[in-house]
């Protein structure tokens, strides 16, 4: 149309039908020779553009575009930064919504519930250990020492309290320091990033567990408060040497709770997070330690602390910790998780087991084992050394499994099985006492052999006639054999049972001389029936179990109504010749003062096991000396390094109460019920021994009517007040073999009860060169074994 505007390249019409091109002299009309509206329109000169002309036939070029310069460089770099970065943020959204459909809907999210605790107690609420995957119970924040939450937030996460999640000045300054140092320097994930990969995530790096972790980040940011997140952070991270959680760290390396760390050692701890492994005090404290004052200068910068709090802080270098945990308390603790399941079934919760230990009586315990074997173990060859001490009741007091925990978690007071040697004993006797003999009753010590065994004495030297009290007291290996052919290795075995031993035991002669293996445990619970006067004493060590908070009983022992075992006659009798071991036998380095004390030592072959087990009114302890590979120390006897390890327990154990005299008061009982005998004491002397002026009391009755009623027949009236007792069967009165029948008035013509000098089953009594000639005789011993 006319009145708009012209363009360079516009065909203007002519009349003759030519191109007005071809010849710029041709007629062509001018703007104001047009006509518009119905008028001609006029322009002045002055107005008519200018435009310079050009041949015919060439179209006109546009003019060139200015390049800008510099200006013109800047804005190419901003346009194609935006184009780049549109399409950097449709991929990051492409990649976003790709991964985030890969998971499962945002409702269905839900904080994994954290690997359930075993709290395990002692006696006075104190803690001993913790167990479980974590290795810590979880704290709130709040029950955390202030320094923690600080000194991880310095160095972790500084920005923690005012991103959402995710800190993009954080990723920017991370990235800017590991370009410019080369390498990996600093991570720029938050603390709730770290949260969101610990509890969800794989540790893999990918990007699609990247992405994801962003997500479940904002996630766990728009559900939970700061304080919230921190703290479950605090409670879950990994701190080295299997403890996740302040709590488990804390104990783990400074053997205290989390709410008592003061300003070093929580740097020392929130150093740790970046690398846990390489950095643990436990591998390499120097580096651990250095790490710690990198975090003190980050709190420091931050304000949280001051320079003098730094200074003290740093002066406080805490001690290296151990490779492992230490302490006696863990045997204890690993005890008490493989008894668990057989009370409770599978831990689902975190619980507390209230133990049996009191934790002064197990470093006592501890402590004087370790004094022994620093002392003499070296120069006896004597490396390991464990200890059990229980109560009347069986409640485990304290227990030691080995030397150090550390070093070996193996529980030699529980599970390692020795031979207890003439420790075993006192089973022998009770079960003579049992049949009817008293601790008066004569044997003769005296080289014998029972069949193709020819036990010996341990110094090879015989004492002739001696009563049972001396003989136990003395240690004496042949009376002991003599005891077991009178009884019969059943009925000692079914008194060892009966008494606690749960080991089986082999039912042969050498049983008198503890051939049989047991553990140190089952040995010392078997030996508190004597001292609570005849009552059963099961060894245990958990009290009760209960859901943390308390609100719920899930198991509690019920050992305090225990059985009858032993009359208390027998109990007496057997405490008055054990305290004979100690004031004048074999165990005489475990003497109290001012204490009456009992007990047996033994000793295996070659010295490869060393044995004391001994009782006080409070307390029963059995202690164990020796190698793990049973190698041979040297002359190492029960009566040496057990019994002086014993009696240091036993003295601090018992310092500051009030000596207290044993069941029976170390006197020799009559058995009221036993026919021929008077409920009254048969002498007040010294057990095992003859004191000056007292003639040592000779066995009655003697009557052989009134012994084989005594060893056949007994008593009604005995076996129902303590029915667990072995039965006393009638055995046929047969003649040795190759003799013919004997009438009853030849039997144990000496008049001797006992043995006297008659042969014993199996040649006893013989010398080690050969048989020696004997008159023909029976005696009770012929009767009772069927010779």
């Amino acid at each position: 149309m006319a009145g708009r505007g012209r363009s360079h390249d516009r065909i203007e019409p002519s009349f003759n039908g030519r191109d007005s091109r071809d010849d710029d002299d041709d007629f062509a009309l001018d703007a104001e020779d047009r006509v518009a509206g119905g008028r001609s329109v006029k322009r002045s000169a002055s107005s008519k553009p200018s435009r310079s002309r050009q041949p015919a036939g060439r179209k006109r070029r546009p003019p060139p575009r200015e390049s800008g310069g510099l200006f013109g460089f800047i804005h190419r770099i901003v346009y194609w930064c935006i184009v780049l970065g549109i399409w950097a943020g449709i991929g990051v959204a492409g990649l976003v919504f790709y991964y985030g459909s890969r998971m499962p809907s945002a409702s269905t999210w839900a904080i994994p519930d954290r690997p359930p605790n075993v709290k395990i107690t002692a006696v006075d609420g104190s803690v001993m250990a913790n167990r479980g995957t974590t290795g810590g119970e979880a704290l709130a924040l709040e029950d955390m020492s202030p320094y923690i939450p600080e000194a991880i937030v310095a160095i972790e996460d500084r920005r923690f309290y005012s991103h959402y999640g995710v800190d993009p000045l954080g990723l920017a300054r991370a990235f800017v320091t590991n370009l410019t140092s080369g390498h990996m320097v600093q991570g720029g994930s938050t603390l709730t990033q770290q949260l969101a990969k610990n509890l969800f995530l794989s540790p893999d790096r990918t990007l699609e567990r990247k992405v994801q972790e962003v997500l479940l980040a904002l996630w766990l940011e728009q559900k939970y408060t700061k304080d919230q997140i921190l703290a479950m952070y605090l409670n879950r991270v990994f701190f080295g040497s299997n403890a996740y959680g302040v709590e488990a760290a804390s104990r783990r390396y400074f053997n205290k709770s989390a709410r008592d760390v003061n300003l070093g050692e929580a740097a020392l701890l929130a150093g740790l997070v970046k690398a846990p492994s390489r950095l643990s005090p436990a591998r390499d404290p120097e580096a651990a330690n250095a790490r710690a004052q990198v975090v003190l200068q980050a709190m420091r910068d931050q304000g949280y602390v001051t320079d003098d709090e730094v200074k003290t802080a740093m002066s406080q270098t805490p001690a290296k910790a151990k490779r492992y945990w230490s302490g006696a308390g863990h045997y204890v603790a690993d005890m008490v998780m493989d008894e668990l399941p057989g009370l409770i079934g599978d831990v689902k919760e975190d619980i507390v087991v209230d133990t049996t230990i009191d934790k002064t009586l197990e470093k006592r315990a501890e402590q004087s084992l370790t004094d022994v074997l620093n002392k003499d173990g070296a120069k006896l060859d004597a490396s390991q050394a464990a200890l059990v001490s229980i109560d009347g009741t069986g409640a485990i007091r304290a227990l030691v499994g080995g030397r150090d925990y550390a070093d070996s978690q193996f529980n030699r007071a529980v599970k390692a099985k020795r031979q207890p040697g003439s420790s075993f004993k006192p089973f022998v006797y009770a079960a003579a006492l049992e049949k009817g003999l008293t601790p008066f009753s004569v044997f003769n010590d005296a080289p014998i052999r029972i069949g193709d065994w020819t036990p010996e004495n341990y110094e090879k030297k015989y004492n002739g006639q001696v009563t049972l009290a001396t003989a136990l007291a003395k240690s004496l290996n042949t009376v002991a054999a003599q005891l077991v052919m009178y009884d019969g290795p059943d009925q000692v075995i079914k008194l060892a049972h009966r008494l606690g031993i749960e080991s089986e035991l082999q039912p042969n002669a050498s049983i008198a001389l503890g051939t049989s293996e047991v553990s140190l445990m089952e040995l010392t619970g078997a030996y508190a029936a004597f001292m609570n006067g005849g009552y059963k004493a099961t060894p245990h060590v958990i009290r009760r179990v209960t859901t943390a908070d308390g609100s719920k009983v899930l198991y509690e022992n019920t050992y305090d109504n225990p059985p009858r075992v032993l009359s208390e006659t027998i109990a007496a009798n057997m405490n008055a010749m054990m305290m004979g071991v100690i004031d004048q036998g074999t165990g005489k380095s475990a003497k109290i003062p001012g204490w009456q004390a009992a007990g047996k030592t033994g000793t295996t072959q070659n010295s490869r096991d060393a044995l004391f087990v001994g009782f006080t009114s409070n307390l029963t302890t059995g202690v164990w000396f020796g190698n793990d590979d049973g190698k041979p120390m040297k002359k190492v006897t029960g009566g040496g390094l057990p019994a002086k390890a014993w009696q240091t327990f036993m003295v601090a154990a018992h310092k500051g109460l009030s000596p207290a005299p044993l069941f029976g008061s170390g006197q020799f009982m009559a058995d009221p019920v036993s026919p021929g005998n008077a409920d009254q004491p048969i002498a007040s002397v010294e057990p095992g021994m003859q004191q000056p002026g007292m003639q040592q009391p000779v066995e009655e009755p003697s009557a052989i009517g009134s012994i084989i009623s005594g060893v056949f027949g007994g008593s009604s009236e005995a076996e129902s007040r303590y029915p667990q007792a072995p039965s006393r069967p009638a055995r046929q009165q047969l003649a040795p073999v190759g003799r013919g029948p004997v009438p009853p008035s030849d039997v144990a013509e000496d008049g001797r009860y006992g043995y006297g000098d008659a042969v014993p089953p199996g040649e006893v009594g013989d010398t080690l060169e050969g048989p020696v000639e004997r008159p023909r005789r029976t005696t009770l011993l012929d009767l009772i074994m069927g010779q």
